[in-house]
């Protein structure tokens, strides 16, 4: 099954360039459904996306914040930065 995800995930991100022709944002939700499986069911590619994500802070913090990570919503706790509302329930728990 994890192979079959794997490969799932892969097609997902080589069918966008295809996808991206079509209008709207097709080919970004494509490309992160891809990422997402690929990232949930190999542990190399876990490790590589953290290595860059170490070296890349900035862009550690886009993607956690995109993905919604739970890591992204405890770093801004820490320092003190509440920005939706989801947020702000929280904080005041």
């Amino acid at each position: 099954m994890q192979i079959l995800l794997l490969a799932l995930g892969a097609l997902l991100i080589l069918a966008t360039p295809v996808v991206a022709v079509l209008p709207g944002p097709v080919g970004i939700f494509t490309f992160a459904a891809g990422l997402a499986l690929i990232l949930r069911n190999s542990r190399w590619a876990r490790r590589r996306y953290a290595r860059t994500m170490r070296r890349f802070p900035r862009t550690r913090a886009l993607s956690d914040r995109a993905l919604r990570r739970p890591s992204a919503r405890r770093r801004r706790e820490r320092a003190g930065i509440a920005t939706s509302s989801v947020d702000l329930e929280v904080v005041h728990r």
